[in-house]
């Protein structure tokens, strides 16, 4: 398997939890327009919402309901951006981002989620230093073979960096400068397998078969949770 993770499996766990993604990606259009507005063309964030809702594969139909229901709603539903950060079985580190209406409920959803797999919720900051916030867009080689023209067209369009696995190309640049090379690689017909800003680990750790196992029961039980928008480790699997 490449270090990235089986594009066949990333694909198959994505649809297979579509009901739970299009909760989370409604979610998170409805804090965007709120925030700033229905036109994406003037709200960033919308744009990016609506961007992962459609590489999440959500319909038409319901991105429309998103918006058009953050657009008429009162203020009474007011969603908080959190960062969680802990420890998975034998102390792999993980960072949660989460959208909550309601932070103790979902502190304590997630502090059991914890505990019940071999972890444990820690402090802001404990882990965060073990990751690189970053730019990150993933294409798939089969799709883009020619990899000396994929890695020019990434460098010409501001890349800080890419580098190629057995399936995919992994693209990197500063948070700040992730739309404008995302928009730059879309003029050139690039289509991604994700495009969105992340905590990238800055190194890897391998867990024993039993903590791995721990450790997948603890993504998983973590993704489930409508309010968990996306989930960071340093496992390496």
């Amino acid at each position: 398997m490449g270090r990235i993770g089986n594009i066949k499996d990333r694909k198959n766990k994505q649809d297979s939890k579509k009901a739970s993604v299009y909760t989370k990606m409604a979610r998170l259009i409805s804090v965007a327009v709120k925030e700033g507005g229905s036109d994406p063309e003037y709200n960033a964030t919308l744009k990016a919402a609506l961007d992962k809702a459609r590489a999440n594969n959500m319909p038409n139909d319901n991105i429309e309901r998103a918006i058009k229901k953050a657009s008429g709603e009162s203020g009474d539903q007011i969603f908080e951006h959190i960062i969680y950060e802990g420890y998975g079985p034998s102390g792999a580190a993980v960072i949660l981002e989460v959208l909550s209406e309601n932070r103790n409920r979902t502190v304590g959803e997630i502090r059991h989620i914890f505990d019940k797999n071999g972890g444990n919720l820690g402090t802001s900051g404990c882990v965060a230093y073990l990751f690189d916030r970053v730019g990150h867009i993933l294409i798939e080689k089969s799709i883009y073979p020619d990899e000396d023209q994929t890695m020019m067209d990434a460098l010409d369009s501001g890349a800080d960096d890419i580098e190629i696995d057995e399936e995919v190309y992994e693209i990197t640049v500063s948070p700040a400068g992730f739309i404008e090379l995302k928009e730059a690689l879309e003029e050139k017909e690039y289509e991604f397998l994700e495009a969105d800003v992340i905590y990238k680990p800055q190194n890897q750790v391998e867990l024993a078969d039993e903590d791995s196992s721990k450790m997948e029961k603890l993504i998983d039980m973590l993704e489930d949770n409508d309010d968990v928008q996306e989930v960071y480790h340093n496992w390496k699997h």
